[in-house]
């Protein structure tokens, strides 16, 4: 798990979904949106219907924090990251968390820049 310094309030969530410029991948979109604060902030939204559990939302959730946790002091971003319409995941699915860690992965290359 990351310092919360490095995570995104609801609040801060909305307006970047507001605000923001996207970057596709092929299960996610990254909406990106430059602060003040100095460094790199994170969100991630789940919501049930792409996710049945808590206990996958939280899987993922913490799957993705500790995955970035080596950029947040590479730039100044806030950074929300959204799952496209009808993808759905298990976290007992092997194949769901390769495609998401493919995901994240590709979506790194454009929070580094």
């Amino acid at each position: 798990m990351i310092s919360k310094q490095y995570r995104l309030s609801e609040n801060e969530v909305k307006k970047v979904l507001r605000f923001r410029k996207p970057f596709f991948a092929h299960g996610f979109i990254a909406n990106i949106l430059p602060n003040k604060v100095g460094h790199n902030r994170f969100g991630i939204v789940f919501s049930a219907k792409h996710t049945k559990t808590s206990i996958a939302r939280n899987f993922y959730r913490r799957r993705l924090y500790d995955t970035l946790s080596e950029i947040m002091m590479t730039g100044s971003h806030d950074i929300v990251f959204v799952p496209k319409k009808g993808k759905t995941f298990h976290h007992k699915n092997p194949e769901d968390i390769s495609n998401f860690d493919r995901d994240i992965g590709f979506l790194k290359k454009f929070v580094r820049k």
